[in-house]
């Protein structure tokens, strides 16, 4: 035992406890303080502090080799040059405090960056504005002792939430995605102003995120992002924005493991990224576009998830606290560094006011001729002290020092002889303008941290647009875009089901994701995910696959209950259920039997013959109508059908439905028409009956009604198809840069493939699309510096054609701005009218304001 624990009186065990205690806690806490998580007053961890404080020692306005400015910060930095390198090339690809040259890699494709002695480095003018004034920085020794090293930096802009930053520490974590930059100058005016503000992150991979659950970056938010997938043709799609946290590598290789899998189907996939992100997805033919981008969200990394997790350092602790407190943060801290400069910028104002004013005196006063009089320093000091005492409080604002009097003495003849009172009080008086506009500053310290704002966003703010669309958008659901690539088979009998057992009876096609329902002869029923071999119990009689978001789906059943039982009928919808669960078609006593049972997907009720076992002076067949029995839930008893005993149930007519027309309803972020009231209606929708959609790009489609139904999303109309309704479009014509208006009827138009309503030229795009008997729309032209409108009926401009047709040439002017004009006739439409979303025109607005 050593001394130190004779000392201490403890045993091996304590002792070693103790020292765990110790050391873990100090351990935990410099994790914590000095390497994972970043302090809020300039969102830096110590890695990357160091590295922009040695770029500022260095900067003398050209490039330096990475090599250098690594071993030039490892005399901060106590660890080794590969954590330092590697940090430095991650602030250069963020490209806003580091100017980078050369290969410094491509965080699009993942690619590295060229070794350090290829590339080079320096600081960007925005990093030298806004986050360099050693007057109001506070000094630390270095690790060693040898050299000073900031506390923090003085960051004037809140660099924490333009940057983001991800940490893994002792005991915790923090996650703070990248905002924009002129976004955050923007809530920063908006919080000087009083006002509220709202933030969402922007990533430099752009592409879409539905920001409804970001919960202010707090614990149990969440983000999804989605690459932005357009469909080039038929048979090609284009990825050019990938999700955050993605690369061109890692996205194709999730695709390519979706296929190998059966997920979705796709030919093969060519990635052309360069300095732009481009991944070009081939299809085989006849693949449906839509439902293959679906299934990329559902089974890729085209769609993450992303969990934000705000943790920073506050008052040497960490706290977790939303993005929209740290911006107050970061502003306030900007007021106060503001505030600072001002100050020392006044002080030092001050003091030339001073020592200009006292040089004047010294040389106008002719007070430098009592130096010839002294006979040694402290002498002369005194004389010129007595020489300045009838001016001090007259033309000085304060008193003068020895050191400023040794200061005055110092000045050369040659100075003097050349002194010019004019200049030495323009001197003065641009100096007391300078003095009193900084006090002006000072008074109005709000106004001028608020200019200080709109100067970062007019000087640096263009080029760093918000680059990641904010949406909404639901969840795919696997079910729904799952590939059928599995045959399933069953064992009746025995009571197996799966898709391994390829000597048995064949069913169906059912993907992984499929449910199945299995009613058995007992009149118990289960339902069970697909699987490769699963026992559901002897004897199946019915097996199907099972949906329990569908409300129409009906068994229609006649079973025996117990042995020698009463018959009973019912009919019923499954609804919600728990898997691997045995549910029970009536009271499940012993001997029960499923007599009749059938699947109707929309809620048909057949006639059917029951046939009794031979008995003296009974009916020994008679016929049961389902129509007749009220839709119940599935644990219900049903109605008695006899008390004799059955042989047999035979169907004698197909029935109908009984359950009316469907009420069918449109989600948009999902993208899924259903019965489940989620979104807009669309109104009733008879068996036969069919579904338009009409999308911003101007293709169209016609679809056969399922439950459900996935049309996808970027759709402007939907509604029950109509052969005979007219329809009025505005649309831009890229073959002769003309607007362009047509009418038309689908009477002659493909079923279930896409067509166009407009022509095939890349620069032609929809404006305004018209479902109803007006058609009303306000140009406004921008004609010189004058903006004139008109009102365009295009009921008036064009006759109804078919839908291949052009159309009639309404203008060749520059379109700034169409407002669609909505009428009471219009407003009171068939309910089966969806609304109708107004098309972006990048012609009218953009372009030309």
């Amino acid at each position: 035992m050593s001394e130190e624990r004779k000392t201490l009186g403890l045993s091996n065990a304590n002792y070693l406890e103790k020292l765990y205690d110790g050391w873990f806690l100090d351990y935990a806490s410099y994790v914590i303080l000095d390497r994972a998580v970043p302090y809020f007053e300039d969102g830096l961890k110590p890695v990357q502090r160091r590295i922009l404080h040695t770029l500022f020692d260095m900067h003398d306005g050209r490039y330096h080799k990475v090599a250098n400015i690594v071993g030039r910060t490892m005399q901060l930095h106590p660890h080794g040059d590969a954590s330092i390198g590697d940090a430095l090339v991650t602030l250069g690809q963020k490209e806003l405090l580091i100017d980078a040259q050369g290969n410094w890699g491509n965080p699009f494709t993942g690619d590295s960056a060229a070794a350090p002695r290829y590339i080079e480095g320096r600081l960007t003018a925005f990093a030298l504005e806004v986050l360099f004034n050693p007057e109001t920085t506070n000094w630390i020794p270095s690790y060693d002792g040898r050299n000073n090293e900031p506390v923090t930096l003085p960051a004037k802009f809140p660099l924490l939430l333009a940057q983001g930053v991800e940490g893994i520490a002792v005991g915790l974590s923090t996650s703070i995605l990248p905002h924009n930059f002129c976004e955050l100058c923007e809530a920063s005016i908006a919080h000087l102003r009083g006002k509220k503000f709202e933030l969402y992150p922007d990533f430099f991979t752009g592409g879409i995120a539905d920001m409804s659950d970001y919960n202010d970056g707090l614990r149990g938010g969440r983000i999804k992002v989605r690459a932005k997938i357009e469909k080039l043709d038929s048979k090609t799609l284009v990825i050019r924005e990938i999700p955050y946290g993605t690369t061109t590598g890692s996205l194709i290789d999730s695709i390519i493991s979706a296929n190998d899998k059966g997920k979705i189907k796709i030919k093969h996939v060519d990635d052309n990224t360069s300095q732009e992100v481009e991944i070009v997805i081939h299809l085989h033919p006849g693949t449906d576009p839509q439902v293959v981008i679906d299934a990329l969200y559902a089974f890729t990394d085209c769609e993450k998830s992303l969990a934000p997790n705000a943790c920073i350092i506050v008052n040497k602790k960490p706290q977790f606290i939303g993005v929209s407190e740290i911006l107050k943060l970061n502003t306030d801290h900007t007021v106060q560094l503001l505030k600072w400069e001002l100050e020392n910028k006044l002080a030092a104002l001050g003091q030339k006011w001073h020592m200009t004013s006292l040089e004047k005196i010294f040389i106008e006063k002719e007070i430098y001729e009592v130096i010839k009089k002294a006979l040694n320093k402290d002498e002369m000091v005194s004389l010129i002290e007595e020489g300045l005492k009838p001016f001090v409080k007259k033309m000085l604002r304060k008193e003068v020092t020895r050191e400023e009097i040794l200061k005055l003495a110092e000045i050369p003849i040659r100075r003097i002889s050349r002194f010019d009172r004019k200049k030495a009080d323009e001197a003065l008086k641009e100096l007391d303008l300078q003095i009193e506009e900084t006090e002006n500053h000072l008074v109005h310290l709000t106004d001028y941290a608020i200019a200080h704002f709109k100067n970062l966003l007019k000087k640096y703010g263009e080029g760093k647009e918000r680059k990641t669309t904010i949406g909404e958008f639901g969840k795919v659901n696997a079910v729904h875009v799952a590939i059928a690539n599995q045959k399933l088979y069953v064992n009746r009998k025995e009571g197996f089901v799966g898709t391994g057992l390829k000597k048995e009876e064949y069913l169906f096609d059912v993907s992984s994701y499929d449910d199945i329902i299995v009613f058995k002869a007992d009149g118990s029923f289960k339902i069970v995910r697909v699987s490769d071999k699963d026992f559901v119990g002897k004897d199946v009689v019915l097996i199907e696959k099972f949906n329990k978001d569908d409300e129409r789906q009906i068994y229609n059943v006649i079973y025996q209950e117990g042995k020698d039982g009463v018959s009973y009928i019912k009919r019923f919808n499954v609804g919600g259920i728990t898997r691997d669960k045995d549910y029970l078609m009536g009271k499940g006593k012993p001997g029960s039997k499923i007599l009749y049972i059938s699947s109707n997907p929309n809620g048909e009720a057949e006639i059917v013959e029951v046939i009794l076992k031979p008995r003296p002076r009974i009916k020994l067949n008679f016929e049961v109508d389902f129509s007749d029995v009220e839709v119940k839930g599935r644990n219900a008893i049903g109605n008695q059908v006899t008390k004799y005993a059955v042989k047999t149930v035979k169907r004698v007519r197909k029935g109908v439905s009984t359950l009316g027309a469907r009420i069918l309803y449109y989600d948009a972020p999902s993208g899924i028409v259903s019965t489940q009231k989620r979104g807009d209606c669309l109104g009733e929708f008879e068996e036969n009956d069919k579904v338009l959609v009409v999308r911003d790009n101007g293709l169209a489609r016609i679809y056969d009604m399922t439950d459900p139904l996935l049309v996808g999303t970027a759709i402007i109309h939907i509604q029950k198809f109509d052969p005979e309704q007219v329809y009025s479009i505005l649309y831009f014509e890229g073959s002769n840069f003309n607007y362009m208006v047509k009418r038309f009827k689908l009477e002659a138009c493909p079923m279930t493939t896409d067509f166009n309503l407009l022509s095939d030229h890349p620069d032609t795009h929809l404006v305004e699309f018209f479902a109803t008997k007006n058609a009303k729309v306000i140009m406004e032209y921008q004609v010189g510096r004058e903006v004139q409108k008109e009102t365009l009926d295009l009921t008036e401009v064009a006759d109804v054609k078919g839908y291949k047709a052009l159309g009639s040439k309404f203008t060749a002017k520059k379109v700034k701005r169409t407002t669609r004009l909505i009428e009471e006739d219009e407003e009171e439409e068939p309910e089966e009218k969806p609304s109708s979303k107004k098309a972006k025109d990048p012609y009218s607005v953009d372009m030309f304001e």
